[in-house]
């Protein structure tokens, strides 16, 4: 009886936040639509997205108003979701993985050689990269250097922490510690080696921003992007064994070693293609397992789910914040999740050192 209480009593939490965090989100994204510099009534919201679909001719619509939205807008919003999304299941895995709730997707230098490569591109477009590459690639020379940059070092960062046919987690965090440090001093010199215009360039990237989505962009890094954020939640048993102990999760019955490896791969795809197109969004991935913890607890399959929606949530209303606070300019995004993202988490530090007398 009191199982049947309990189990009851789960199902009308989950539900309760499921359906607030989804009609939040949803409410988000009329709000997100129609605020910025140019105010777009949200009564026009849909009939422009009808006619853009061509299932409705809507000649009253204003012309402005349907060329920012579907041109501006709407891609970013897009973009928006997919990255909250993404770095959201991504923190999840890796806090998971690590059973550290301090890890997040840039712990392992995912995100370090993202901003590397990238770092690169721009400091030697023209000179060596860009003689090779620029016709070829043309506008995507940045984004696939990032993604190659992302891939490159997780790959790294698994081939060192490979042990008589094993991945090491303890190792891999290690070396992943130490292969960011080595990025972070890679994409510093490459902003001492750069002139003025591309100090500006790198600087805003590496704080990020979602100024730049393009439809174009969304139909490369999306996929990828959505192949994680699907892909990521049919782990969540697997993680929930490993909560236990390794040793606990193979009497299980499961394969430690290829959970491992397609839980780093499908976090660097998705984080190596965020980066790719946003530069680098901090506090994501790491504040946003937590809030969720906070509420549903440590089964992983209520924190995949609730983590994509609540990430997406934050990243919105949070790229929101960046381009009206001082609109018509406009704040890198990785700024205000910072600004949000550092406060939440010193008052968790808090309250888990006045709840257990230690800290994280």
């Amino acid at each position: 009886m009191a199982y049947s209480v309990a189990l009851a009593k789960e199902v009308k939490t989950r539900g309760f936040v499921y359906g607030g965090l989804l009609l939040a989100l949803g409410a988000a994204i009329v709000y997100a639509s129609s605020s910025g510099a140019v105010l777009i009534p949200a009564g026009d919201i849909l009939p422009i997205l009808l006619d853009g679909l061509g299932l409705r001719d809507m000649a009253s619509v204003d012309p402005v108003h349907q060329a920012v939205l579907l041109n501006i807008r709407l891609p970013r919003i897009v973009l928006t979701l997919l990255v909250g999304a993404g770095l959201g299941v991504s923190g999840v895995a890796l806090q998971g993985l690590f059973r550290n709730p301090m890890a997040d997707p840039a712990l392992i230098g995912i995100s370090a050689g993202a901003a590397l490569f990238a770092a690169a591109v721009i400091v030697f477009e023209g000179v060596l990269i860009g003689t090779v590459f620029q016709g070829v690639l043309g506008l995507y020379m940045l984004p696939v250097a990032a993604f190659v940059g992302s891939f490159l070092i997780a790959m790294l960062v698994l081939r060192l922490s490979s042990v008589s046919g094993k991945t090491d987690v303890a190792t891999m965090l290690l070396a992943g510690i130490a292969i960011n440090a080595i990025a972070q001093a890679g994409t510093g010199l490459m902003t001492y080696l750069s002139d003025d215009s591309q100090l500006r360039t790198l600087t805003f990237w590496l704080m990020g921003s979602l100024s730049g989505a393009q439809w174009e962009q969304l139909m490369v890094v999306g996929p990828l992007m959505l192949v994680a954020i699907i892909g990521l939640p049919f782990q969540a048993r697997a993680l929930n064994a490993i909560l236990l102990g390794e040793s606990v999760a193979s009497h299980l019955g499961f394969d430690l070693q290829r959970t491992k490896l397609l839980l780093i791969v499908m976090v660097s795809v998705c984080v190596g293609s965020a980066v790719a197109v946003t530069g680098i969004i901090g506090f994501i991935g790491l504040v946003v397992p937590h809030m969720v913890r906070l509420v549903m607890g440590p089964n992983h399959r209520n924190l995949f789910p609730l983590a994509a929606i609540l990430g997406a949530l934050v990243l919105l209303l949070a790229d929101v914040a960046s381009r009206t606070v001082v609109a018509p300019a406009e704040l890198p995004i990785g700024i205000v999740t910072a600004l949000f993202g550092g406060p939440f988490f010193l008052w968790l530090l808090l309250k888990r050192k006045a709840a257990t007398g230690v800290g994280l």
